[in-house]
């Protein structure tokens, strides 16, 4: 079974959401990585971009697929983790430490009542296999 820290806000395409404040951290989940195997590649935004929800903010590539990153909360990027563009693989080892994707600063912070928390997110990995 993955890991799913209860901490966290979770979307149906598999990312993550860790809001501090104003602020929402997003990485993609557990079973995302495992599901995409040995990542190669990520692609993210530029500091300053704004994303409204459900866009795409960057492709995460693996040996065995790519997939698009959709933002799960509307905001403009305040950082990008650029460790990852030259270590993708921390995707697989850390996914919800090191390997956070990019922050935001929410523009509207009723768009986590759309989330799913951990419990929800389980139940909804396991309606889907």
């Amino acid at each position: 079974m993955s890991n799913i820290p209860a901490d966290l806000k979770y979307t149906e395409d598999d990312e993550w959401v860790r809001v501090d404040g104003d602020t929402a951290t997003i990485g993609i989940t557990d079973h995302a990585q495992d599901a995409l195997s040995d990542i190669v590649y990520l692609e993210l935004p530029n500091e300053g971009d704004f994303f409204g929800v459900g866009e795409t903010f960057g492709v995460v590539e693996s040996v065995k697929a790519a997939a698009d990153l959709l933002m799960p909360v509307s905001g403009d990027v305040s950082a990008i983790n650029e460790d990852l563009i030259d270590t993708p693989e921390l995707i697989n080892s850390d996914p919800y430490g090191q390997a956070w994707m990019i922050k935001v600063k929410l523009s509207d912070a009723s768009d986590l009542d759309n989330l799913m928390d951990a419990a929800a997110y389980e139940k909804y990995l396991s309606e889907r296999e």
